[in-house]
Formats: structure tokens, sequence, C-alpha cells
């Protein structure tokens, strides 16, 4: 605990700070935008060595290696592909300068330090994250459905009696089609804007 107060006194922890919209161009997430896509920033988290940049569409992650250190790994997890868990808040005590929020993306853990005067804005990112880690959770139902109904239709076909006209392998093109559509697009969603919208309100 006094080592905690001692680096913080000193400049020296990694303890983050929410940086606000009108800074986002000067921190170095913004240069790993896909900007050509749509792609925003809503949320970011920066402390001495790391920025955590929450996208429309991905979290990047700055990773530095130290504080004084130039060298920097840039991480990307897009949300159509990583898949957002165990989010929660741990408060800070009496003493404590900061605040944790911890989630998963897929399993790879994060555990933030935020500056505790930055709860209610850790409690916007918090209310985000559950909310596209439940909209996930509801696609890949609606992917399994597709995939049950795949096979459903497959052994319709081993029976010799699917419906309707037409060659077999028009109606494979059909199908593949229709799948692909279902998994990729209809119930993949990529770009979280609503919901960033509806819970950011730095």
């Amino acid at each position: 605990m006094f080592k905690k107060l001692a680096a913080e006194a000193l400049g020296i922890s990694d303890i983050g700070v929410i940086v606000g919209p009108a800074d986002y161009s000067k921190v170095d997430a913004d240069d790993y935008l896909f900007g050509e896509d749509g792609e925003q920033i809503f949320f970011l988290i920066k402390s001495k060595k790391d920025e955590y940049c929450f996208t429309n569409l991905a979290l990047i992650h700055v990773d530095g290696d130290s504080a004084v250190s130039p060298k920097r790994s840039i991480k990307r997890y897009d949300y159509a592909s990583h898949q957002v868990s165990s989010v929660s808040i741990e408060t800070a005590g009496t003493l404590d300068m900061d605040i944790e929020l911890k989630f998963k993306l897929d399993n790879t853990p994060f555990s933030i330090d935020v500056r505790k005067t930055f709860i209610e804005q850790v409690k916007d990112i918090y209310k985000a994250l559950i909310s596209i880690g439940k909209q996930q959770g509801r696609d890949t139902v609606c992917r399994d459905n597709a995939l049950r109904t795949l096979d459903a239709t497959a052994s319709v076909h081993k029976l010799n009696i699917a419906p309707g006209a037409g060659s077999l392998v028009s109606q494979y093109g059909e199908l593949l089609a229709a799948l692909n559509t279902a998994m990729l697009d209809t119930h993949t969603k990529r770009d979280f804007s609503d919901v960033f919208a509806k819970y950011i309100h730095n």
C-alpha cells in the first residue's frame, strides 16, 4: 500500500486516466484506426506506458515495455472475432488512488488501473462492454442455430424429399450463400457504434 502511494506521489505509477475526445488525435492509437472503414474512437484509457483504445470495431491496445522506452506493440482485438466476458470493476479503498477495470477478450485477460476520480467514466465503459458481450452471446446462439438448420436441410436431401425446383447444385449454391450471410453478416455484429453512443458520456 505504501509503495503504491509513494509511486503515485512521485509520478512513476502506471495508473491510467481517461482521455477526452478533444485529445484523441494526440494519442498513438489514433494512427492505427481503420478510418477508411468508418472506425472511430469512443473511449480511451492512457497510462504512462499503455493505451487502451475502445473503437466501434475493436479494442486497440498500445502496449509499452516501460514508461521510459519508446518501444510499443500494437495489438488489435476485433469484437467480431473476440468474445467479451468476465467484465468487472474493483472499486478503490479509502487510501487507494485507483480503481480496476477487468475483462477478457476470448482468453486474454485485461486488468486496467484507472485513477479513481474517473469512476463515472469507468462505469460507462463497464456497461458498454457487458452489452457487447451479451450481443456476442446472442450472435453465437444464432450461428449455432444456422448450422443446425443446415444439418436438417442436408438430412432432407439425403431422404430425397427436398422440396422446390432446380438442381441440387443450384440449391447448394443458394444455401451456401444464405449460410455465409447468416454466419458472417446477419449474426456477427461488427460495428458497436450504437452501444457506445448509448452508454459512453465522456
